[in-house]
């Protein structure tokens, strides 16, 4: 049931006694994977970003240093993903429904006696949701530390591997996902189905854009056909294998920093 966690760091497979008893709880981080299940084109499955958190997570964690705790909490394959609701086989949660599980998740969490808490997500669609949850723990709980973190957002090298026009507008099964579920879980693309397929969105001299500084509200209809924006025809095993060593080496960096917090301070 573990997956793609080392069996040793997944949270279900502990035993009331030993999480009663584990040492420096309050340092310890419990992580919490995140997704969706949703349309990713003709060519990939609905399962693209929880296969892409999980396995980023679960390769991150069997490099940690063993004196590092750190247990991950089974994957939340559920998201909001209204965005793509008009392709057949999308799943999504109303903001409200996945507010309230995480919030309840976390309740559960601080009372067996733990402070760290990372919400780790891999679905472009929801950062929102998990920013005002963690605000919202923290001001009912002062003593507890949550990082509302983008799987995409440790350091890495993934621009490079498959160029920065890529990289910036290839927001959706493209070159990235693809290369990465090449590398994961190739027996479930179909790589004679994949497609190029990018928006005309705004002028390239526009202040506004999809994401970023000056978005705009959008759904997936509104850019793309085939459910891909991004050149997934580009991708490769070879490129998928990188891009998961580069953004696992920064997952590395993030929870040892993270174990090593000590919390915000103000200067009075």
């Amino acid at each position: 049931m573990h997956g793609y966690i080392p069996p040793q760091r997944f949270f279900p497979y502990l035993r009331w006694p030993q999480i009663r008893d584990l040492p420096d709880k309050a340092n310890t981080l419990i992580i919490q994977p995140i997704g969706a299940i949703e349309q990713h084109g003709p060519h990939l499955p609905l399962v693209v970003d929880v296969a892409i958190a999980t396995s980023v997570i679960g390769g991150a964690l069997h490099q940690l240093d063993d004196a590092i705790a750190a247990y991950a909490l089974p994957p939340l394959y559920y998201g909001k993903s209204n965005e793509h609701a008009q392709f057949p086989g999308t799943i999504t949660l109303s903001a409200q429904t996945l507010t309230a599980v995480l919030m309840e998740m976390a309740e559960s969490i601080y009372s067996a006696g733990f402070r760290k808490l990372l919400l780790v997500n891999g679905h472009g669609g929801q950062p929102q949701i998990l920013e005002i949850v963690a605000r919202d723990l923290r001001a009912e709980h002062d003593d507890l530390m949550v990082f509302p973190l983008f799987v995409w957002g440790a350091p890495h090298q993934v621009a490079e591997l498959v160029g920065q026009t890529e990289y910036d507008e290839g927001i959706h099964a493209g070159d990235v996902e693809t290369s990465v579920l090449l590398a994961l879980l190739p027996e479930q693309v179909k790589m004679a189905a994949a497609v190029r397929e990018f928006p005309k969105a705004f002028p390239a001299e526009s202040l506004l854009s999809l994401e970023g500084n000056l978005p705009m509200s959008w759904t997936m209809k509104d850019l793309s056909r085939s459910g891909v924006v991004g050149d997934a025809t580009a991708a490769t095993v070879e490129k998928g294998e990188a891009i998961l060593n580069s953004v696992v080496a920064g997952w590395v960096r993030v929870f040892e920093e993270i174990y090593q917090f000590e919390g915000l301070s103000r200067q009075d």
